[in-house]
C-alpha cells in the first residue's frame, strides 16, 4: 500500500503546485479574488501532499500529527485568501470573467482528476483523509470560481468574484477545522 500511496501523492503534488503556480498568475492578471483564493488552496493542497509523503509508512501517531499541521497550513493561507478579499472588497477590483471561468474550469478538471487518483485511498490513515478532504473542497471551489466568472459577466460587478473569494476562503477554513478534529 505504501508504493501507492506514495504514487498516488506524488501525482497530487505534481498536479496541485502547478496549478498553484498557473492559478495565482491568472487570478493576480484577472483580478480575482475567487482565483487566488483557489490558487492558495492548491498551493496548501501541494504543501499537504508533501508532508503526506512524508508519512507514508510512518506510525499512524506521526501520520496524524502530518494531517494536523497540514491543517494548520490550510488555516493560515484561508486567512491570508480572506484578508485579499477584505482588501480588493475595500480597494476595489475589476475581475476578468473570461478568464475566471477558463481557468476555474482547468482547475475542476485537475481537481476532479486529483479526486479520482485519491478516492480509493481516502481510508489508508489520517494523512489520506486529510488529503481526501482538501480535493473534495478544491472541486467545490472551482465551482465556484466558474459560477463567479459569469455572474461577473452577467453582473459587470466585482461582488459576485468577493462573494465567492470569501466562500471559498471559509471552505477552506471548515476543511482545516475537519482535518484538525482528526483523530485516527
Amino acid at each position: 500500500m505504501d508504493k501507492k500511496e506514495t504514487m498516488i501523492l506524488k501525482w497530487l503534488l505534481a498536479i496541485n503546485a502547478t496549478m498553484f503556480v498557473i492559478e495565482l498568475f491568472i487570478g493576480w492578471l484577472a483580478q480575482s479574488t475567487a482565483l487566488i483564493a483557489d490558487s492558495l488552496d492548491m498551493f496548501a493542497d501541494a504543501i499537504v501532499y508533501g508532508l503526506a509523503l512524508y508519512a507514508v509508512g510512518r506510525s499512524v501517531r506521526l501520520k496524524l500529527r502530518v494531517a494536523h499541521l497540514s491543517g494548520l497550513i490550510q488555516v493560515i493561507l484561508a486567512l491570508g485568501a480572506l484578508s485579499e478579499v477584505l482588501r480588493r472588497f475595500i480597494f476595489g477590483s475589476e475581475p476578468v470573467s473570461t478568464l475566471m471561468m477558463s481557468f476555474g474550469l482547468v482547475a475542476l478538471i485537475a481537481n476532479i482528476i486529483c479526486l479520482m487518483l485519491i478516492s480509493k485511498n481516502k481510508e489508508g490513515g489520517a494523512h489520506m483523509k486529510a488529503s481526501w478532504i482538501f480535493s473534495a473542497n478544491d472541486v467545490i471551489a472551482n465551482l465556484g470560481v466558474i459560477l463567479a466568472g459569469f455572474l461577473v459577466a452577467l453582473t459587470s460587478s466585482p461582488y459576485p468574484d468577493l462573494v465567492i473569494g470569501l466562500i471559498i476562503g471559509l471552505i477552506v477554513l471548515n476543511g482545516a477545522r475537519r482535518i484538525l478534529r482528526l483523530e485516527s
